[in-house]
Formats: structure tokens, sequence, C-alpha cells
């Protein structure tokens, strides 16, 4: 496999997160493109997993493999808990859930446009 550099474009990273959300099963994977909207990143995407466990397991892959291939550290939260994972890779928001946790927030609905969630 190829090294990937550090400085690897916003769009880069947000592929391989949504080929490694893809590889562990996440379901109902949506993206948010950012630009413009927001100073928190380019991107974000919302995802569920089907259990704590799961949403657990998706998460730490994910924090694994960009550490790996990108030397990025990324910045958890709520992985403990298992219902709510926050992974902040400086250029992509990734937030996991469990499916009614996700319902409850609507994380979504904040951030696309107007009908198109």
């Amino acid at each position: 496999m190829m090294a990937v550099p550090t400085d690897a474009t916003s769009e880069a990273l947000l592929a391989r997160i949504l080929t490694s959300l893809s590889e562990d099963k996440a379901e109902d994977i949506v993206e948010i493109d950012l630009r413009g909207k927001s100073a928190i990143g380019d991107y974000m995407v919302v995802c569920s997993g089907r259990s704590s466990r799961q949403v657990a397991a998706i998460s730490e892959k994910l924090v694994e493999r960009l550490k790996a291939e990108f030397g990025r550290l990324s910045k958890v939260e709520g992985k403990d808990a298992g219902d709510w994972v926050l992974i902040d890779t400086g250029d992509v928001i990734v937030h996991v859930f469990r499916p009614e946790v996700r319902e409850f927030y609507q994380l979504e609905k904040m951030w696309l446009p107007t009908g198109a969630a």
C-alpha cells in the first residue's frame, strides 16, 4: 500500500473515511459538505452502527486507519458509552451513532439543505 502524505487533502481524507465506514458495515452513511458553511471542518459524515459495540468498533478502526495511513491523530469523544462517538480529524468531523440516538438528535437536519434529509 502506498504511503499517503500527512498533508493529504480533506477530499482524500473524506474518501478514506467513507471507505473505512463501509468496510466496517456502518449504516446510513451521510456525507455533508461544510465548505463555506462552517469553520469546524470541510466535511461532516454521519453514520450508524447497530449496537454500542459496533459503534465503538467502527470508531476505533477509523481512528487507527487514519493514524496509520495519514499520520492523523483524531480527537475522539463518547467512545466509552458507545451511543454517539464524535471523531474530529481536523478537516472531517465524523459522528457514529446507535440508530435510536441518531434519530433523537437528527444531526443531519441541522446541516443539510431543506428537503435533502
